[in-house]
C-alpha cells in the first residue's frame, strides 16, 4: 500500500467521502466504521474529526470509544495491574461490543446503541442513557486492537506507528503495554486487515494509503 502526505482535515474529508461511498453491506440502513490504534496514537481525535465531517455532509454520526466498554477491574488485574497479556486478550469486553454496539446496527437492529457501559477508573457501570442512531447515520468505533476480532465493518482504519514512535509517545505509565502492541503487530497485522493505514509517526505529518478493491 502506497502512502500519501495528507493533512488531518484532509483525511477525515476523505474518510467522510469513503463511509458516503460505501456500498450497503451488512450494516443495512447504518454504516460502522473501526478506527483502530494505540491510545499514543490517538484514534479518538480522529474518529472525532469525521464525525463532524459527516455531519456536515448530513449524515447523523456517533462516536463510541472502546474504553468505556473494559471488563470489571476483578478481570482486568487477574494476573497484576501490568501484565501485557492481560491488557492484550483479557481488558476488552468484546461480547458487550457486540451485545450494547454493533448488534443493534444489523440489518434487523434498532439503532440504539450503548455509548459506553464500564467507567474503568471507578470501576463501575456508567448508567448512560442508549442513543438511538437514525437510519442512514454512522457509527465510529475507536479504540485499541479492534482489527482481528470479526467485527463487522464498512470500514476500517489503522493508525500505525513504528515502535520507536509508539515507544516515545506512549506515556511513561504505560509502557509496560508496549509488548502488547508487539503481539498485535505480529498476529493480527492490522495494517494489513484495514481498508485504510494512516502512518502517524509525525503527529503534524500525517500519511495515508488506501485498500483498493
Amino acid at each position: 500500500m502506497r502512502l500519501s502526505a495528507i493533512t488531518w482535515e484532509r483525511l477525515a474529508g476523505e474518510l467522510a467521502a469513503r463511509v458516503d461511498e460505501a456500498r450497503d453491506g451488512d450494516g443495512g440502513p447504518w454504516r460502522r466504521v473501526l478506527v483502530d490504534g494505540a491510545p499514543a496514537a490517538e484514534p479518538g481525535a480522529l474518529a472525532g474529526e469525521v464525525a463532524r465531517e459527516l455531519r456536515v455532509r448530513g449524515r447523523a454520526a456517533l462516536v463510541v470509544g472502546a474504553a468505556g466498554f473494559l471488563r470489571p477491574a476483578s478481570l482486568r488485574f487477574e494476573f497484576g495491574r501490568q501484565d501485557p497479556d492481560a491488557y492484550y486478550e483479557r481488558w476488552l469486553d468484546t461480547g458487550a461490543l457486540w451485545r450494547e454496539v454493533l448488534t443493534p446496527l444489523d440489518p434487523d437492529g434498532t439503532g440504539r446503541v450503548l455509548p459506553d457501559l464500564w467507567d474503568a477508573e471507578r470501576d463501575r457501570a456508567t448508567r448512560s442513557d442508549y442513543v438511538t442512531l437514525p437510519p442512514g447515520g454512522v457509527l465510529l468505533l475507536h479504540g485499541a486492537f479492534l482489527l482481528g476480532q470479526w467485527f463487522p465493518a464498512d470500514l476500517a482504519v489503522h493508525l500505525a506507528l513504528s515502535p520507536g514512535a509508539l515507544a516515545r509517545r506512549t506515556a511513561e505509565g504505560l509502557r509496560w503495554t508496549l509488548p502488547a502492541f508487539d503481539r498485535y503487530e505480529a498476529e493480527v497485522r492490522p495494517a494489513e486487515a484495514a481498508d485504510v493505514v494512516v502512518r502517524a509517526d509525525d503527529p503534524h505529518r500525517p500519511a495515508w494509503g488506501a485498500r483498493t478493491v
